[in-house]
């Protein structure tokens, strides 16, 4: 198995580059990939501010890749709803860190709108400090 970097798949989905895209094809195909959590958040950055991807577009390309049978995602569950939340308005980043919390009773932060969100999607009990 090999562990990818963010230049990857940022090759990989947007193919802005012919020779790169064409390798990082080429190793996704051939061998099985594993994802971290955190090449995933800044994929996501990437793509949503140097390439203006929307939410719906976003979502629908990682999971797209999450969907090959050569890749694997570090806690694919998580991700899972993580993508979910983030598709319903979360923040991508606020949406990865609720689901990974998912075994905490509680999820605090000063944050009042995401404890709105975390209570009202993730259905976690938050508390805004």
């Amino acid at each position: 198995m090999i562990a990818v970097d963010t230049n990857v798949l940022v090759r990989f989905l947007v193919r802005d580059d012919a020779g790169q895209s064409a390798r990082a094809a080429e190793l996704i195909r051939s061998s099985e990939i594993w994802i971290s959590k955190t090449v995933l958040l800044e994929t996501e950055w990437v793509l949503r501010s140097l390439y203006d991807f929307t939410p719906q577009r976003l979502a629908g390309a990682l999971r797209a890749l999450a969907g090959l049978g050569t890749v694997f995602l570090e806690d694919a569950g998580g991700v899972a709803k993580a993508l979910n939340w983030f598709e319903q308005g979360l923040d991508f980043a606020d949406a990865l860190h609720l689901a990974s919390a998912a075994n905490a009773k509680q999820f605090a932060t000063f944050d009042r709108k995401l404890a709105r969100q975390a209570q009202l999607a993730a259905k976690v009990d938050a508390l805004s400090l």
